[in-house]
């Protein structure tokens, strides 16, 4: 059978789809990049806030047209994971809902379909076995440049908003040896730049031996020939250790950039999000990182209207970013998701409300990167080449100080032909509120 993959939400599901492309590879079925060459079409939902949701009904129903062909239409992911009975009835166009636990089981269910024609729905436990075996399934892309290394599952943080340990489970580290066979063999395909990812990488270890254990599979990964730049995401501020800051310190292949999901500065605020942080740890561990690093590159997210943020909470966040002057920021506004703590508050932000503090937020954000990126004109800065340019003339690329999708690009001119993954020097000439334009030395 043929099937093409539909892929929703964030990198740990981009590698699930990875992962599923593999087996089924292992079990004769092949996997195409043309939905119209299918039959079957596997749409990779997320369920982490009501936006996501929306987009991955709207998804499931625009790739339900192609049914009409005769093409079978899996459901799976995080919004199966939670709602499996509910999408079961409510979405007969769908053949077959799958959990984010149970993707080894898609080649025998599809060819279970296309003997019965049967729907089905199979959302079952996780299985450490599949999780540790993770690396030998894995289909890569032709040219896995860049490549997502997800070090653990599921999330033991009970973030009042959040319902992520809900679908994914209990925190659960990769062994280290797992991990550095995956890294090896990202490498062996051209890989160079790893992008560490879990739902708190700084955590990686600490269910295991009682203390986190990022810095020294930091160190080892820095020893595998090929791999140039590693990246960390997702690590939360409460286990950022000095073994971690020092270890990004001293080893030239990390990146010095850090993804630290912060959500807030108000500590009344953090305190009723169930954070591990308050704003006096949170502005020591950024006081460590730039002493340390003075040219490090620090991203963050933040969340606008939370329950019962007042105006002083939120002039405290407006404040704090005004100061911290971070390279790098998202933020997004309060998502009410049922089966969380925070959704049965009763002191509910109003949808205005939101909307006008996160316009405020971005509004400032937005001249802080400009200056960022002002401040760089003139300068020579290292480029991986991401791919040619829209108008076939010009490169578009990103330095050491971003991570594909969501940061900064650099638009410049080449001296001569590159290939995506090529890393060269580019001179930057002018700056813009998110992107650079330079040519290559």
């Amino acid at each position: 059978m043929k099937v093409y993959f539909d892929t929703l939400g964030c990198a740990k599901n981009f590698g699930d789809s990875e992962m599923a492309m593999g087996m089924l590879e292992q079990h004769g079925h092949e996997v195409v990049t043309d939905p119209t060459e299918a039959d079957a079409i596997v749409v990779n939902t997320c369920g982490f806030i009501d936006d996501a949701k929306k987009e991955s009904i709207s998804e499931i129903f625009d790739m339900a047209r192609f049914r009409e062909a005769g093409k079978k239409l899996i459901v799976s992911g995080c919004m199966v994971q939670r709602y499996a009975a509910e999408l079961f009835e409510e979405i007969p166009e769908a053949d077959g809902f799958l959990g984010v636990n149970d993707y080894e089981k898609l080649p025998g269910l599809l060819d279970e379909l296309e003997e019965t024609g049967e729907r089905f729905r199979s959302v079952g436990e996780y299985d450490p076995e599949a999780f540790e075996a993770e690396e030998e399934n894995r289909k890569l892309p032709d040219n896995p440049y860049t490549a997502y290394l997800r070090i653990a599952e599921g999330c033991d943080n009970r973030c009042a908003y959040c319902i992520i340990p809900h679908i994914r489970g209990n925190y659960r580290s990769r062994s280290k040896e797992s991990i550095l066979r995956e890294a090896n063999r990202l490498a062996q395909a051209g890989t160079k730049e790893l992008i560490l990812i879990a739902q708190d990488t700084s955590y990686y270890g600490k269910d295991i031996e009682g203390r986190p254990m990022l810095a020294g599979l930091l160190k080892e990964l820095c020893r595998i020939d090929g791999i140039e730049w590693i990246r960390i995401m997702y690590a939360y501020e409460d286990n950022i250790t000095d073994e971690l800051i020092r270890t990004m310190a001293e080893e030239p292949k990390i990146c010095h950039y850090i993804d630290i999901p912060l959500q807030h500065a108000s500590d009344r605020v953090l305190r009723d999000m169930n954070r591990h942080s308050s704003r006096a740890s949170i502005d020591e561990t950024i006081r460590k990182l730039r002493t340390a690093m003075p040219d490090i590159t620090i991203r963050t997210t933040l969340i606008v209207g939370f329950p019962g943020e007042t105006e002083e909470d939120f002039a405290e966040l407006q404040q704090f970013v005004a100061q911290q002057r971070f390279e790098r920021l998202g933020a997004f506004t309060y998502s009410r998701e049922e089966g969380t703590p925070a959704a049965e508050r009763t002191d509910q932000i109003p949808e205005a409300v939101k909307e006008e503090r996160l316009d405020a937020l971005m509004v400032e954000q937005m001249q802080i990167s400009l200056e960022h990126n002002q401040a760089l004109i003139g300068k020579k800065l290292e480029v991986m080449v991401d791919r040619l340019d829209e108008d076939g003339e010009s490169y578009v690329g990103r330095t050491r100080m971003d991570a594909p999708e969501i940061d900064n690009s650099v638009i410049f001119s080449a001296v001569r032909d590159h290939e995506p993954g090529d890393i060269v020097t580019v001179e930057i000439l002018d700056a813009f509120d998110y992107d650079l334009e330079g040519r290559e030395v």
